[in-house]
Formats: structure tokens, C-alpha cells, sequence
């Protein structure tokens, strides 16, 4: 497998994705209309993220692989000078909408997360969700810390692949809303040793051990209680993260 025939593979995957929804979103446009808080506590470790990027007004933003455009709306409403883009051109295509639709002002562009269009030191911060496990991780890494100014950081969303068993389950549990490429593989210790090398700082935060039934649970109540104990669990017991379902990942230039 070339690197070639593994970004092909991804783009038509996301592609497909991107025109089953544009289905939706021609008929109903209003559907594209939504709240901070739609997308802040869709997951439960999208909020506390967001906390990590810091004051946004006036601060410019890359939105590493944008997808369907919600956090780059957000950040733009936060005051975010925003700069988004996939591999996807059908999710770029709703990106758009979506920004329109909620009248939020970002550049949005087609672009491979692997060779950015980028001048050196062009964001004081990035932000990606779900992005750096589909990516030849060293070369990424490498252009996250070449468009990042000086003193900026970078946060990320990632599926975490220390759980064994939580492994074989998105191998072989069908679920709602399971949706994977062939290629992706969640992150573990190899992978955070490649951003250690390129990265002078790193911090890594946690989410989902009991949590992870609500993929299970029809209680919203239960699945509240659930999140809750996984709070109190990882911060008594910090060596607990590595069968965590995500992580947080925060890392300085």
C-alpha cells in the first residue's frame, strides 16, 4: 500500500460520506442551523478540549480537518480568525453551507493534512478531532509544528488504542454510528512517542472507561452516572487512561 493509494481510499470514503448528508441538506438547509452547545456536548470530551485552546478573539485557527465545519463555526463565534480544510472536497462543499447558514466569516480550502498549503508559523492554534489517527503521524507532526508560530499550541481529539478489548470491539461489535476507513487505527504509546520527538511539551488527558456502555444504554441518566464515575476514576487513579476510549491531547511549539 503507497501513501497515494491510502489518501485516495480516505477521500472517497469521506466523499461518500459528505454527499449522503448533502442529501439531507439540500432538502432541509435549516438543518445546518445549530448552537455552540449542539456541538460542545455532542461528546464528552469535546467541551474540556475547547476549554484547552485558551481565548480565541482575535487569535488565528486552523481547523486540521474540518469536516462537517461545526467547531470552526464555533470558534469562529468565539472570535477565532478561522482557516479550515479536509481531504474531503464534499465535506469542504458542507462546510460551507454551514458556515453560510450561520453566518459565520472562515477560509475554507481542499487540502492533504500531510503537506499543508501553509506558511511557516501562520496559526497561534490548531485544532483537530478524530484527524491524527488516519495520518502518516510523523510526517503530520512534522507540518503541525511547521505552520504553528512560535509559543502556539495544538489541541487534538483521538481515538485511544490501549484497550485491548476495547479493540476488538470496534473490530467486531456493530454499533450506532460506527463508521471507519480501513486504514485509520486509533492512537497508542508508538504514536505518542512520534509527537514526543517533535513536540517540546505534551499533555494528555483521559476520557470514557465505564462511559463507553453509552453506545449500549438507552438512560441518559445512567450514562450521566457512568461519565461521572470515569471523572472521579481517572483523577484518582491516573494510570486508569490507557483503557480510555479518547484522548485529549494538547501539544506546545
Amino acid at each position: 500500500m503507497t501513501a497515494t493509494e491510502r489518501i485516495v481510499r480516505e477521500k472517497r470514503f469521506h466523499d461518500q460520506q459528505a454527499a449522503d448528508r448533502a442529501i439531507t441538506y439540500r432538502r432541509r438547509p435549516e438543518a445546518l442551523v445549530f448552537a455552540n452547545d449542539d456541538y460542545l456536548n455532542h461528546a464528552m470530551w469535546i467541551r474540556p478540549a475547547f476549554q484547552q485552546l485558551g481565548e480565541l478573539h482575535g487569535v488565528k485557527v486552523l481547523d486540521f480537518g474540518c469536516g462537517h465545519g461545526m467547531a470552526a463555526v464555533v470558534m469562529a463565534r468565539l472570535g477565532a480568525q478561522v482557516t479550515a480544510f479536509d481531504l474531503s472536497g464534499g465535506y469542504v462543499q458542507e462546510a460551507r453551507w454551514r458556515a453560510q447558514a450561520n453566518e459565520a466569516n472562515i477560509e475554507f480550502l481542499q487540502a492533504n493534512g500531510e503537506m499543508l498549503p501553509f506558511a511557516d508559523g501562520s496559526f497561534d492554534r490548531i485544532w483537530g478531532n478524530a484527524m491524527l489517527h488516519h495520518l502518516d503521524l510523523q510526517t503530520a507532526a512534522r507540518e503541525l509544528k511547521r505552520v504553528l508560530r512560535p509559543g502556539g499550541w495544538i489541541v487534538f481529539c483521538e481515538p485511544w488504542g490501549g484497550n485491548r478489548l476495547l479493540n476488538w470491539a470496534r473490530t467486531h461489535v456493530a454499533y450506532a454510528g460506527k463508521q471507519r476507513t480501513i486504514d485509520e487505527n486509533p492512537l497508542q504509546d508508538k504514536q505518542i512517542r512520534i509527537l514526543e520527538s517533535v513536540f517540546s511539551h505534551i499533555e494528555i488527558q483521559g476520557f470514557q472507561i465505564l462511559g463507553m456502555a453509552r453506545r449500549f444504554l438507552k438512560s441518559e441518566r445512567i450514562a450521566a452516572i457512568l461519565d461521572y464515575c470515569d471523572a472521579k476514576l481517572l483523577l484518582m487513579f491516573p494510570g486508569l487512561m490507557r483503557f480510555c476510549r479518547y484522548i485529549v491531547i494538547t501539544l506546545r511549539h
